[in-house]
């Protein structure tokens, strides 16, 4: 019985940001439990593709399958969107993962950095949802529920000293629309939650590891005393997209190692 509850078999998936970091584990997380096909994509076509080969030849019963796209504009989620349509009548998981960040001082930021950052990590979680509808209602209609999960951000929850203004604020949209987006889909069975991250070890991180000084200081402010692992994020990543946590929705789900304790 355990087995089946966080089972993915058979199941099709959609992770954007897919090819690194958390998207990556995720992605790993649903080949490893079964899932059938997943679907990445990521901005770089010949990282995309490479990581869909590697995925690939982890498991013997799933295929990952690359659909390079910079999900930046309307069209582009549009032309992504309709490639997935193609190829899948129903979409049993959406994790909404593709993001980025820009860093300034208050009196400096720009507005690029601001639209930049708000049109990828919030408008297209919710556009791309819009668009993958017909899929995911199909999906939960024909197996009892479909899952879409955003990737928020402990950022989104607590205040900080770092220059991120555009990614904190981008990140606490993206816990609002979560539930709202829960409440839109309920009837439907589609469930919409978020995992909200801490400090992970990941490409965007790179440059807080990279200053030892910092990075141990940020372990030793942590309750847990580390920063979190591809392991802890394809746990919540599979409850959320399996029976296990098929009554769970409009939940932003903290993974930060007690930071938000603090």
């Amino acid at each position: 019985m355990l087995d089946n509850l966080f089972s993915m078999k058979d199941k099709v998936c959609v992770v954007t940001g897919g090819s690194r970091g958390l998207g990556r584990a995720m992605t790993e997380a649903y080949l490893q439990a079964g899932a059938s096909r997943v679907y990445i994509t990521a901005r770089k076509a010949d990282a995309c593709e490479q990581a869909a080969e590697e995925l690939s030849a982890l498991t013997s019963h799933g295929e990952c399958v690359a659909l390079p796209c910079n999900l930046s504009t309307t069209d582009e989620i549009a032309r992504f969107g309709d490639a997935v349509a193609e190829r899948e009548g129903a979409i049993d998981t959406l994790v909404n993962n593709a993001g980025t960040a820009w860093e300034a001082p208050l009196d400096q930021f720009p507005e690029n950095g601001w639209d930049k950052v708000l049109d990828l990590n919030t408008k297209t979680p919710f556009f791309l949802t819009q668009k993958l509808l017909p899929q995911l209602k199909a999906a939960a209609s024909a197996k009892g529920d479909a899952s879409v999960i955003n990737t928020g951000s402990i950022a989104g929850i607590k205040g900080d000293s770092s220059n991120t203004f555009s990614y904190a604020t981008s990140k606490a949209a993206v816990h609002q629309l979560t539930r709202n987006m829960a409440f839109a889909l309920a009837d439907d069975k589609v469930r919409v939650n978020a995992i909200a991250p801490g400090r992970f070890h990941s490409k965007m991180t790179e440059v807080f590891e990279n200053n030892t000084e910092q990075f141990e200081a940020e372990k030793r402010a942590i309750p847990l005393h580390r920063w979190g692992h591809d392991e802890d994020i394809m746990g919540i990543a599979l409850l959320l997209a399996s029976r296990a946590g098929a009554f769970i929705t409009g939940e932003i789900i903290t993974v930060d190692g007690g930071t938000t304790l603090i």
